[in-house]
């Protein structure tokens, strides 16, 4: 948990030894890599430490005095700048503390300071109290490393296999430890140091906190002396001491006292193998191939002075306080001689070796077997030792083989003692008291010895030596697998040990036998051998028969045969049952004596059945021994409850096969041990309940309750019959159930016991058995219904499964659930006593089964609530979650959950019970409810339990023991279990908090993270722990778990470590900032404290070989938390923080990364880094490294391959096994699969299935193995599409949010680039996943998006660069841009037919690319006519130069590509149609060559697409409706409409749409005679708010406007055929001449209705003519109307022209002003202009066309105007009827012409201002903006640099305008000029004036007219009336006064301002001439 300060000083006594531990361990125990470095440095640091280990630096009155003036001037601290006042307080208990521990003033001032800064790792405590740990802790840590380093030698005993630089580094350092008196240092620590006297020094000085922490205290000193010790005992393990060293280790030794039990302490126990290790030679045996060396280096064998020294020592006379250690010690030395004496080393040594007998017989006389079993044995730290068992059995296994003679001395006195106990026995009189009883003791310790077995090394096997060759395959002993080889001889002694004391056993060594056997007939091997021993020896024609005697005692035969003879005995005198005065008879059958042999050859047989299998099956299916039904019907004699125990327990061992389990149910259940079925009339219990209540009760002991429930459980494991006891009772295991629950579980509390411990043991086997049952209920359908048997007749309820009956317990506020609840509010409050209780152990374990209990009812309850809900059931059953909230019977509050959590606090202790109460939390956290009262819970309650519970949370984070391992290596190492399950509490906890940051708060999460609960979230400020009384949070803890390494090169360690926890460390903080309550505190926390973001995403992508999952989810959680990070930066302006992380994303400058960090990276560079550093220049940009780490090829599995189960069957039962998990993954529930595939294959019947079963479970695995890779693919592929999904996020963030400025242009392209070339490798692999394919679109769209904004606006920032670079005419190359295009194009083409939703997103990116080389809008300066030539000769720009090559890398594809943009054209989902349009559209606007045109034309497209316009009219028609339905037809229409106006704009495709018959199908369409009626109010009412949808006429123009504009680009492209063109426009236009008649009468002014006027007058201008009908294809009469028609559209043309450019122009010019509202852009105004100019133009060129076709004389002309140049001023609505007068155009022209010298002045404006663009003035500038933002204050967001941009296209914009004006002007000036000629000719020249007097009755004119042609009838009915001659001197008049000089000159004006620029000669002059000569020739 603790964390070093950075201080470093010579009397630091805590944080570089911290660190020094941590190095150590890196090195030896985790292998770090660069470690062995890193090792080196600390040592040589920290060599002082070790020499004077433990020594505190000393004190001293300098340092005092410098430390009283600390209040008044300050102290420097190390670590930290400047001097630092410190309060009086600190000092005083810094002083305190020096005494207290007698070190140095400076060091306890430090140590303070250290304790100050750690303590909110330990809440709860003062810095006082935590600087006391620290204190120790820093010692432990010196004791640990030394152990390790001195672990890590090279030796004789074990090796830790590591690197030969590592081991020559700790070994030379501690050879030079040893030689400067390591050993004698070690020895009086351990003397001095010891806990009481440390806690009585502490307690003086109040230097003890609560529980916790002197338990704390009190494991750190125990661990720093237990630590010492073990370095000696390591040391002599791997090599000897030296002569000085092995005389000190003796001497400590003979002053070692025991234990209150006998037994020696740990650290003694150590001491005392270091020793044993010392005098060691056995090794010698095992003939190691560095045997040699080792003999070397053993001074027992190479230096005589010192086996001299030790032998003197140890044969001299002096007894030690321990004389059994004494004992040991001698023995040990006596076979060390015995070894040396048989080495040829050994002959030097006669004087010594020759007095092993007599000391072995000292050691014998001394009782070492007794103390081996008592002191050694009995030590609770001999078992955690693997080499002290091996010295261990090397010391037994020597005697006996070393020194037979000796053995055989014991087993003659042992005879010889029997003989003397038989005869006192006979004679009555007490046996002598001085039998020594060695043989006895000897194999009580080998029993004891062997019959633990932690590590499983089996090493009994030495005893067992295979005489009999085993036919077992299973059995390979030790020399079994090699064949005919013979034992060693030590194993062919020992086995002969075994069998000869076995032989003529005198009776007081019977007991002592059969418990040497118990323990060595432990393990699977053992056990077998040990049965066949027992079988063989009863054997009456054995081999073994010595003198006739039938079978030895020890044998199956005998045992059995006793058993039996008991049994008839005993039933005999069976009282009835309901004899009321029944008490336990005398016992007649068994004396003490027997009962004790026949417990001790139970205990055997029971160890034998718990081993071996075969046992088991052997003995029970013997048909004489018949063991199950014998022992059951003793159960049933008298017998003492401990023999009926010890029935039990064997009875249990043979049930744990499932074949007799079976059996043993059945039988069970027949004998009646425990009574399910009552005599009528029987008052009192019987069975094992009468001697529960009676006999144990009394006695307050329950041996036999105890077996009795491990019975069962073992039985439950086994099997669990369906119909026990059928027939007797309604069959189940309820009477069972309830006898458990009823009898046993909810009385213990309240029973009596004699033992304390026993009450937890009970509670124990009673918890398991229901933890079995519940584990293995799932509920099912059946379980709910009510069924009942036939029992004699009358129909009884049938008994539920036992599951069923737990389940419905608890989640009732059953007895049974509130005493689970007491047991766990009882063990919560014991632990946290911290103190050891008798049942400890069994009282952990029974919490353990009351948390699983609620764990399992927790996840069983959803669907146990269903299916009772579902099968309508009367039973009542509340939700666990509800009831856990319920109050306690003992606290009388609500604190059951509390309870459940406060056990986290005690994970350090109890880590599964922590692990448990995590999960039964994160079950609870998924109820909004239950989340807001919890945190009500844990905040209410007093302090201590509040702080203690956030703490429990954070410890469990902060473990440093947690790991993630896989879950195989649990069996061997318990530890590596304790660390997986620790890892598993962290995960919990993890989910627990993700779950809960879902739902609103208050939340769980909230407050364990340390956010407010009470006030509103985002008000928190998070501090680091200790700032501000803040306690340290789970955010705390997660940061520090993800901050471990980021130092490093290496990166964060919990990523490699525990990969999966660090994916959901990453989580937890994205939801936190990604929430909006949450992310303001937490991203201003992880920005200023941590740095956080940085130093994680410095070190993508993380690559974890085994764990591509899990480090894809990690770096996708960090990616979306940084784009937030840049978002949020770039809203607020944080320029800095932004830049710096976009640097790290983007670089590809190779910057020195981690040159913060400390010298020793440096040191550590590897060599090549600097070979390369000039060379390359480039490194990889860090987001596209990222996306390298994510591999977009994806393995499948093959196939099923099926031989039994049918293939779509299995596949079908695959996908009801489907569920969506947690992550939102549709994954197979493969225990699910495996249960239904299981029943399947137990249903089969007949035999052949029984031969086929295991073929069929093979089948069922493989299918299984494949689910389970089929689920690894899927959440392989989703963690890959979740990254991609996350990277493209920050990719766009980066390029959209972030401000543009900090990425230049030229680099954000080759950004752009990199990004699109590198994505594109990666899709277009052959292996890639389809899966990932979309996202990769949406990427590639995105940025092509960004690369076309990108050059586009770089372009108009830097208009200079055309000619400029030969690269290309952006920053980024052409080439680059060609490269993009083709993958753009190979991406389309390989996504096949079903993906067009992916390609819109690639149509987009196609035309945002094709956009780069649009050319863009330049100013129409008028100047470009200087010379066509040059134009002609001018090189080719960029843009058309990309557009060229753009276009021939498109069609290098050939029809491929068109395939499949027309296919998505035509047909599929409506945005893939459009953009395809669209695309369409684009490419054939650049293909000069028509090869796309072809293409379409020939393949057929085109005519579907013709043909489907028509289709479209429902659609269209349904928009028109005045509540608007969805608007996709509209826009699908547009883009076609779009796409064949282009077609149409080359004569060839106008051609072929016309031969489609393109003009009939929009004839047929109904939809143009659906024309809305325009009333505003109405339409406002049903405007849709947001402005989005369109009014209906609004929606009717979208649909008519481009219909027109096709029309007239037809009209305009087929000038050949231009009558075939014409004509069928025309008929177009008739059949719906209502609407547009209405359109052209309609006085609407908006920008809609001026538009459609404007094309509707140019389409009528070209095909409303006479010529047109001139086909030859209509008969007359259709003819005749056709005639009317165009009549009408004449007249209409006409009155539209009076109302424009006459009577209505002011007030047209006034309402375009008021429809434009003052915020819209000015571009609206001045394109209405532009309309009405155009109307104007369209109508004046009709009347011009009329004119011509007429006639080409004047004298034949049609007149259209009448003859009257007044100017007209009425402003009534002019009617039809009236013919316009010519003073009307005289008007137009003079309008024209004043408008032309105004467009004239602006545009010449604009340009000078466009030329001095960088001079204009800020006010200026701003009112440029202002015309293309709407709304008011929209120019002062944009940036300074933007303006300068949008202010040049506006200029553009005006210059353009203007000049489309200036040419519009043009164009009018010169056609009225034209008209009024015509008019004026005839009118003066030809026209006959008509008689005044007959103008009262009106005649049309004609006769000449129709003399002269005979055709021109329709031409005159105008209503042109005659023309009187006052008339025609009128106009003559009028003409001239209008007509003056000064207007001549400007019209000449216009022509030389405009027509000679534009090398474009008009007639203006002319006309101008011939009209001045017409007035003055009709003067004259």
């Amino acid at each position: 948990v603790m964390k070093p300060l950075n201080v470093y000083s010579p009397m630091f006594l805590w944080g570089p030894l911290k660190e020094l531990w941590e190095t150590v361990e890196g090195a030896i125990w985790r292998r770090q890599p660069e470690s062995v470095h890193l090792l080196d440095l600390q040592l040589k640091k920290h060599k002082p430490y070790f020499l004077s280990l433990f020594k505190n630096p000393p004190k001293s009155t300098e340092q005092r005095e410098k430390v009283r003036k600390a209040s008044t001037e300050g102290i420097s601290i190390q670590g930290q700048q400047g001097a630092r006042l410190l309060p009086e307080q600190l000092l005083t208990e810094a002083f305190i503390l020096s005494d207290l521990f007698d070190l140095g003033e400076l060091a306890a001032l430090e140590l303070l300071l250290a304790g100050e800064h750690q303590q909110p790792h330990f809440p709860g405590l003062t810095r006082g109290l935590v600087a006391v740990l620290l204190y120790w802790d820093g010692k432990r840590c010196v004791a640990n490393s030394l152990r390790s380093l001195i672990l890590s030698r090279h030796g004789k005993t074990f090796t830790l296999d590591l690197g030969t630089d590592l081991v020559n580094l700790t070994t030379r350092f501690t050879d030079e430890l040893m030689a400067h008196g390591l050993t004698k240092q070690i020895l009086s620590l351990v003397s001095d140091v010891s806990v009481t006297r440390e806690f009585e020094r502490l307690q003086k000085e109040r230097g003890l906190g609560n529980e916790k922490h002197r338990k704390e205290v009190s494991d750190l000193i125990k661990e720093c002396r237990q630590s010492l010790a073990e370095c000696l005992f390591s040391w002599t393990c791997q090599s000897p001491l030296n002569i000085d060293d092995t005389l000190a280790l003796i001497g400590h030794l003979e002053t070692v006292t025991a234990e209150a039990d006998g037994s020696l302490d740990s650290v003694n126990l150590a001491l005392v193998m270091a020793l044993l290790y010392c005098l060691d030679v056995s090794f010698l045996e095992q003939g190691t191939e560095d045997r040699e060396d080792l003999l070397q280096a053993i001074p027992l064998l190479t230096e005589r002075q010192y086996v001299a020294a030790v032998h003197s020592r140890l044969v001299d006379g002096h007894v030690w306080k321990l004389p059994g250690l004494q004992a040991v010690v001698r023995l040990s030395w006596a076979l060390s001689l015995r070894v040396l004496s048989q080495l040829p080393q050994g002959a030097a040594l006669v004087e010594f070796t020759e007095a092993d007998e007599a000391l072995a017989d000292q050691a014998l006389l001394g009782g070492v077997f007794l103390f081996l079993t008592e002191g050694i044995l009995g030590s609770e730290g001999f078992r955690q030792e693997e080499f002290y068992t091996r010295r261990l059995h090397a010391l037994i296994t020597d005697f006996l083989a070393l020194m037979p003679m000796k053995v055989k001395q014991l087993r003659n006195r042992a005879d010889e003692d029997a003989r003397l106990i038989h005869m006192a026995l006979q004679m009555g009189s007490e046996p002598p008291s001085s039998l020594r009883k060695d043989l006895e003791h000897l194999m009580i310790l080998i029993g004891e010895f062997y019959w633990k077995d932690p590590f499983g090394l089996e090493l009994s096997l030495d005893f067992w030596c295979p005489s009999e060759s085993l036919q077992h395959t299973s059995l390979t002993g030790s020399f079994l697998g090699v064949a005919l080889q013979r034992p060693p001889h030590k194993q062919v002694v020992l086995s002969k040990f075994v069998r000869q004391m076995g032989d003529l056993l005198p009776a007081p060594l019977y007991i002592p036998y059969l418990r040497m056997l118990k323990g060595l007939a432990c393990g699977p091997q053992c056990s077998h051998y040990c049965f066949s021993l027992l079988k063989s020896n009863g054997a009456p024609h054995g081999e073994n028969l010595q003198g006739g005697v039938s079978g030895s005692p020890v044998s199956w035969e005998h045992l059995f045969h006793s058993l039996m003879l008991y049994h008839e005995n005993l039933r005999k005198d069976v009282p009835s049952a309901d004899s009321a005065q029944y008490r336990h008879p005398p016992i007649r059958g068994i004396t003490p004596r027997e009962l004790d042999g026949l417990t001790a050859f139970m205990q055997l047989l029971t160890t034998i059945a718990t081993w071996s299998e075969t046992a088991r099956l052997a003995l029970c299916e013997h048909p004489q021994w018949t063991p199950v039904v014998v022992m059951l019907g003793l159960l049933q004699c008298s017998v003492p409850p401990v023999l009926k125990a010890q029935l039990l327990h064997t009875l249990a061992a043979f049930a744990k096969s499932p074949e007799i389990a079976a059996s043993l149910w059945q039988s069970l259940e027949y004998t009646q041990v425990l009574q399910t079925v009552k005599a009528p009339g029987q008052r009192q219990a019987a069975g094992i309940e009468m001697e529960l209540n009676e006999i144990e009760s009394s006695c307050e002991e329950y041996p036999l309750t105890r077996a009795f429930c491990q019975l069962i459980s073992t039985l439950v494991e086994s099997s669990l019959p369906v119909n026990l006891g059928a027939g007797l009772r309604a069959p189940g295991f309820e009477p069972y159930l309830a006898f458990l629950r009823d009898a046993i579980f909810l009385p213990f509390p309240t029973r009596a016991y004699r033992r304390p411990a026993e009450k937890w043991e009970v509670a124990e086997a009673v918890l398991e058995v229901f933890h079995k049952l519940l584990r293995g209920y799932e509920p099912q359908p059946a379980d709910f219904l009510l069924e009942t048997v036939e029992l004699q007749g009358e129909l009884v309820p049938a008994h539920k499964p036992p599951g069923h009956s737990l389940m419905y317990h608890l989640l009732n506020d059953s007895p049974l659930l509130s005493l689970c609840l007491s047991l766990l509010e009882e063990g919560v409050r014991q632990l946290d006593t911290y103190a050891p209780f008798p049942g400890k152990k069994q009282l952990e374990s029974a919490v353990l089964h009351c948390l699983s209990l609620l764990d399992l009812a927790l996840q069983k309850e959803v669907v146990f609530m269903e299916l009772l809900r579902e099968s309508q059931s009367s039973v009542l059953v509340s939700p666990l979650e509800q009831l856990l909230q319920g109050v306690s019977a003992q606290s009388r509050r609500a604190d059951h959950i509390i309870n459940i959590a406060r056990y986290l606090y005690h994970s350090s202790s109890n880590p599964e019970a922590a692990f448990l109460s995590a999960k039964i939390l994160r079950h609870m956290a998924r109820y909004p409810n239950i989340q807001s009262r919890l945190v009500g819970d844990f905040t209410h309650d007093p302090q201590a339990v509040s702080e203690k519970l956030l703490a429990g949370f954070v410890e469990c984070l902060d473990n440093e023991e947690a790991q993630e391992e896989a879950e195989k290596t649990d069996g061997k190492y318990p530890e590596k279990r304790v660390a997986r399950i620790r890892h598993e509490t962290q995960i919990h906890i993890l989910n627990l908090l993700i779950t809960s940051l879902e739902l609103k708060g208050p939340n769980l999460a909230l407050y364990l993270l340390g956010y407010e609960v009470k006030k509103p979230v985002s008000s928190t400020n998070l501090q680091d722990p200790g700032v501000l009384g803040c306690p340290r949070s789970c955010l705390h803890a997660i940061l520090s778990l993800l901050q471990r390494g980021t130092e490093r090169r290496s990166g964060p360690l919990l990523t490699q470590q525990a990969p999966h926890l660090a994916q959901l460390c990453y989580q937890v903080i994205y939801q936190l900032c990604a929430c909006s309550d949450t992310s303001g505190p937490t991203m201003r926390y992880l920005r200023t404290s941590q740095d956080f973001l940085f130093s994680h995403l410095k070190h993508l992508p993380f690559i974890l070989a085994g764990n591509e999952i899990a480090a894809l989810n990690q770096m996708s959680w960090l990616m979306k938390t940084a784009a937030i990070e840049l978002r949020v930066t770039s809203l607020n302006r944080q320029r800095s923080h932004t830049q710096r992380l976009l640097n790290l994303l983007l670089d590809d400058q190779p910057h020195m990364q981690h040159a913060g960090s400390t010298s020793l990276s440096d040191h550590s560079r590897s060599v090549s880094g600097f070979l390369h550093f000039d060379t390359v220049s480039k490194v990889r940009r860090k987001l596209l490294s990222v996306l390298d780490a994510i591999d977009f090829s994806q393995e499948v599995p093959d196939t099923l391959q099926l031989d039994f189960f049918e293939r779509a069957q299995i596949e079908q039962v695959i996908s009801n096994c489907e569920h969506v998990n947690e992550q939102g993954h549709t994954v197979c529930n493969v225990k699910l699969l495996h249960r239904v595939l299981v029943a399947e294959v137990n249903a089969l019947q007949g035999m052949a299935a029984i031969g086929q079963r295991p073929l069929l479970m093979e089948e069922v695995n493989s299918i299984l193995q494949q689910v389970v890779e089929r689920n690894r693919v899927r959440r392989c592929l989703s963690a890959k599409r979740h990254a991609l999904q996350s990277w493209r996020s920050l990719v766009e963030t980066i390029l959209t949010a972030c401000p543009a400025e900090l990425i230049p242009a030229d680099q954000r392209q080759l950004i752009i680039r990199d990004l699109l070339l590198d994505l594109h490798d990666k899709v277009l692999a052959e292996d890639a996943a389809v899966e990932l394919m979309a996202i990769v679109a949406g990427a590639v769209f995105t940025l092509t998006a960004h690369l076309s904004q990108s050059v586009l606006s770089e372009q108009q920032q830097g208009a200079g660069l055309e000619g400029g670079s030969s690269s290309g005419f952006a920053s980024i190359a052409n080439s680059a841009l060609h490269l993009i295009l083709r993958k753009l194009l190979n991406f389309i083409l390989c996504t096949g037919g079903g993906f067009q939703r992916l390609r819109a997103h690639l149509y987009g990116s196609l035309l945002y690319y094709l956009q780069i080389a649009q050319k863009p809008e330049e100013p129409d300066t008028l100047q470009t006519g200087v010379c066509m030539w040059e134009r002609l000769t001018a090189p080719e720009d960029g843009f058309s130069k990309l557009q060229r090559e753009n276009l021939a890398i498109i069609e290098s594809y050939g029809t491929a590509l068109m395939e499949v943009v027309c296919r998505d054209a035509c047909d599929g989902h409506e945005i893939g149609r459009m953009l395809a349009l669209a695309v369409l559209d684009r490419v054939l606007s650049i293909d000069r060559q028509s090869q796309w045109l072809v293409y379409l034309c020939n393949s057929g497209y085109l005519r579907v697409l013709v043909e489907s316009v028509n289709q479209d009219d429902s659609a269209l028609q349904a928009l028109l409706l005045p509540q608007p339905p969805l608007l996709k037809p509209l826009y699908i229409y547009e883009s076609k409409m779009a796409l064949l106006t282009r077609v149409a704009k080359s004569a060839q495709g106008a051609v072929e749409l016309l031969s489609c018959g393109l003009v009939s199908q929009l004839a047929e369409c109904q939809v143009f005679h659906m024309l809305p009626e325009n009333d505003s109010l109405r339409v406002l009412g049903q405007r849709d708010p947001s402005g989005f949808i369109p009014s209906p006429l609004e929606r009717y123009r979208h649909i008519l406007l481009p219909t027109l504009r096709l029309l007239q680009v037809i009209l305009t492209s087929t000038t050949t055929q231009h009558q075939q063109g014409a004509a069928q426009v025309l008929q177009w236009v008739i059949v719906h001449s209502d609407t547009i008649q209405s359109i052209l009468r309609s006085q609407d002014v908006s920008m809609g209705s001026l538009q459609e006027l404007s094309l509707l007058t140019a389409i009528i201008s070209k095909a409303a003519l006479p010529g047109v009908l001139d086909l030859g294809q209509i008969n007359s009469a259709a003819q005749l109307e056709f005639q009317g028609h165009i009549g009408r559209f004449q007249r209409q043309c006409l009155s539209l022209l009076v109302r424009l450019a006459g009577t209505e122009r002011a007030r047209y010019l006034k309402q375009i002003e008021e429809s434009v509202s003052p915020g819209d852009a000015a571009e609206k105004r001045e394109e209405m202009e532009v309309a009405m100019q155009q109307i104007c133009a369209n109508v004046m060129e009709y009347c011009q066309t009329l004119l011509l076709q007429s006639s080409s004389q004047a004298q034949f002309t049609v007149c259209l105007f009448s003859p009257s140049a007044t100017e007209p001023t009425d402003v009534a609505v002019p009617s039809v009827s009236r013919v316009p007068s010519l003073g009307l155009v005289l008007l137009l022209l003079k309008n024209s012409t004043a408008s032309f010298f105004h467009y004239h002045d602006t545009h010449t404006q604009s340009l000078a201002k466009l030329e001095r663009l960088e001079q204009l003035a800020p006010e200026e500038l701003r009112e440029l903006c202002q015309g293309l933002v709407s709304g008011t204050g929209g120019v002062e967001k944009i940036p300074s640099v933007q303006r300068s941009v949008m202010a040049k296209r506006r200029l553009v914009q005006l210059v353009n305008n203007r000049a489309k004006l200036l040419a519009l002007c043009s164009y009018i000036i010169e056609t009225c000029l034209f008209v009024i000629w015509r008019h004026l000719e005839y009118y003066l020249l030809y026209c006959t004036p008509s008689d005044p007097k007959d103008s009262l009755l009106p005649e049309y004119r004609g006769e000449s007219a129709l003399q002269a042609k005979g055709q021109c009838s329709h031409l005159i009915g105008l209503g042109l009336s005659r023309v009187t001659q006052q008339e025609l001197e009128q106009l003559q008049n009028d003409v001239a006064s209008s007509f003056t000089e000064p207007f001549q000159r400007k019209l000449l004006e216009v022509e030389a301002l405009y027509s000679k620029a534009h090398s474009h000669h008009t007639f203006i002059q002319a006309l101008t001439r011939r009209i001045r000569g017409l007035v003055r020739h009709a003067k004259s």
